[in-house]
């Protein structure tokens, strides 16, 4: 049976390193717009504590998102060794676009994967090129796009992309502005006969009758700032809660799916969201099969990297792939997991082989 694989892969990593001592001079709020009654240094240190983030990375000013995309693509183009006018889909995801540098207005016309097309000089009219909005899963969701393209015989090769400048859309008034960051990731999924080896499930839902709006856009918590400009804005707790109960039942759901044991998955690349609960969810996953989490099996970088949505699964699955990461590797015939959650709200969860 016809399948896909990954033969390819590629990050940009920010140059611009914000570590968690800029937000000293901050001036944090409520969402009612009082003043956040603790200091500063205690608002950064529960930060740490609950997030684990210790500094991020933010794309610099003369770089927008399709820049930073761009950059993911062509390494993993290399990495592959793939000609890209024989390229059959360019998918990108991402959630606000190019929003320039002090700007505040997106801009998605022509749609980023185009423009990285057009970045790429690729002629082929045949190579399709179009964005994905699926909130933080929108990397995975491409990957499962893809491989059903590939399923149906209507492509042999695609690139699939995950980029996002978070950093040009939070609210500096907000706490929540510090969890967030800029980066992009991107891989080569090429179409295989080889159907132990690849993708071997997924699954994905959306829950949208009481959930939707836990992400939405909002006014600053700045009273005094313009009430037609928008921000990222989020239900933490909510959100919270929403992940420990559903995003583990999605990844059991791909699991069984597959037809594989738990004791076959040797790595988990969940989404880098924040440490507590990622962690939170990789025990209630576990705890489905009656197991306790192997050590070393949920690979981590929001420490150094931050959240950047869709770019934090294939940032760190290439990471660990090129031996960025330390104490993390994979290995041929390794089994592992790709799992998310976000906006939407959206979950999604893949079972590959490498």
């Amino acid at each position: 049976m016809m399948n896909s694989k990954i033969t390819g892969t590629g990050c940009y990593i920010p140059t611009v390193v914000q570590e968690n001592t800029s937000f000293l001079k901050h001036q944090f709020l409520n969402e009612d717009g009082s003043l956040i009654n603790s200091p500063n240094e205690v608002i950064i240190d529960k930060f740490k504590t609950i997030t684990g983030i210790e500094e991020r990375r933010y794309a610099s000013d003369d770089y927008s998102t399709s820049d930073i995309a761009f950059f993911a693509a062509q390494k993993a183009i290399e990495d592959s060794g793939v000609n890209p006018e024989e390229l059959d889909y360019i998918i990108l995801a991402h959630n606000f676009g190019d929003v320039k540098s002090a700007a505040i207005q997106s801009d998605i016309l022509p749609s980023l994967a185009t423009r990285v097309k057009h970045k790429l000089q690729i002629e082929n009219p045949n190579c399709v090129a179009y964005d994905i909005l699926f909130g933080c899963p929108g990397w995975i969701e491409g990957v499962i796009q893809a491989q059903a393209f590939i399923k149906a015989g209507m492509a042999k090769k695609a690139l699939v992309i995950g980029a996002e400048t978070l950093s040009r859309v939070v609210d500096k008034h907000d706490r929540d502005t510090m969890i967030f960051s800029d980066g992009a990731g991107a891989c080569i999924l090429e179409q295989t006969e080889d159907s132990e080896n690849g993708i071997l499930s997924h699954a994905t839902q959306t829950f949208a009758k009481d959930e939707a709006y836990y992400l939405y856009f909002g006014n600053s918590f700045d009273k005094k700032e313009d009430p037609d400009v928008r921000y990222i804005k989020m239900n933490g707790r909510k959100i919270y809660e929403f992940a420990l109960n559903n995003v583990p039942q999605a990844m059991k759901t791909a699991i069984d799916k597959s037809g594989v044991q738990i004791n076959d998955i040797k790595k988990v690349f969940i989404h880098q969201a924040n440490e507590k609960m990622d962690e939170a969810i990789i025990k209630r996953f576990y705890r489905l099969y009656k197991q306790q989490v192997p050590e070393g099996v949920m690979p981590m970088n929001i420490h150094k990297y931050g959240n950047s949505s869709v770019a934090t699964v294939p940032t760190l699955l290439d990471l660990v792939l090129k031996g960025q990461i330390e104490n993390q590797e994979v290995n041929k015939g390794d089994i592992v997991i790709f799992a998310s959650v976000g906006s939407g709200m959206n979950i999604n969860a893949i079972v590959y082989q490498f």
